[in-house]
């Protein structure tokens, strides 16, 4: 379970943000955004630590949960927060497990010191955690697995017998696989995510405000993330399900 006191010590590494230049969006379920619209300016460190220690005390609960509700017994929702504190990392979120298959939830410094406000900060955690409920993981796994033996039996087919070649052509059909249905995995973790950071008492219309910092993606062909205008019109759509004014 998270502990924001064994966090407060990372958090107190902080160091003066200054503005950098938006970048783009990584492959797989990571979100990276570009500085709020004030972090031209000097950023009171101390506030943002608070504001992330305050958010996640009220975050993790709730996300666990969700989790026990909506996963099969056995499935591990002991989610644990870990701040990636290497210097030069963008602002970024991602997803994973460790080696005991623990759900863990990575989120930079950067980030950290850059997010708008909570309720952006509670949306982006949520999507993050909705992507371990839904159990995009595995599901990017298989269809990684699926692309790279299509591929290396189509090789084997076309009589390739270099075995570079044969691995070549399984890496790109992993790499394929892998990015078949990933603008629908962020769908459905931003619609999941809403729910949560709302239930955890956020404001997800408040805190999708983020999309407006980050690179459009727009329509590209196996690209990772649908577009921004995409993501924002899920969230309001959940939002007025659950009866919110949006």
């Amino acid at each position: 379970m998270f502990s924001p006191l064994r966090h407060l010590a990372a958090l107190a590494g902080l160091a003066l943000a200054t503005a950098c230049a938006p970048v783009a969006a990584p492959p797989g379920d990571a979100i990276i955004i570009a500085p709020a619209p004030e972090a031209g300016a000097e950023v009171d460190l101390q506030a943002q630590a608070r504001t992330f220690v305050a958010t996640l005390s009220t975050l993790v609960p709730v996300a666990t949960s969700e989790c026990a509700a909506r996963t099969p017994a056995g499935t591990n929702c002991d989610f644990r927060i870990l701040v990636d504190d290497r210097p030069g990392m963008p602002p970024n979120a991602f997803q994973m497990r460790d080696d005991a298959g623990r759900p863990v939830i990575g989120i930079t410094l950067a980030l950290i010191a850059e997010v708008g406000n909570a309720d952006e900060l509670a949306f982006i955690i949520s999507h993050e955690v909705a992507h371990h409920i839904l159990g995009h993981l595995d599901l990017q796994s298989r269809n990684a697995a699926i692309g790279a033996a299509a591929l290396g039996q189509l090789a084997q087919t076309l009589g390739a017998s270099d075995p570079g070649t044969v691995r070549q052509l399984q890496q790109l059909g992993a790499e394929v696989g892998a990015r078949t249905y990933s603008r629908d995995y962020e769908l459905e973790a931003d619609r999941l995510g809403t729910v949560i950071a709302y239930r955890a008492g956020f404001d997800p219309l408040r805190g999708a405000q983020f999309f407006a910092r980050i690179p459009d993606p727009g329509n590209r062909f196996l690209g990772t993330h649908p577009p921004n205008a995409a993501r924002v019109a899920v969230v309001r759509q959940v939002m007025a399900g659950l009866g919110a004014r949006v």
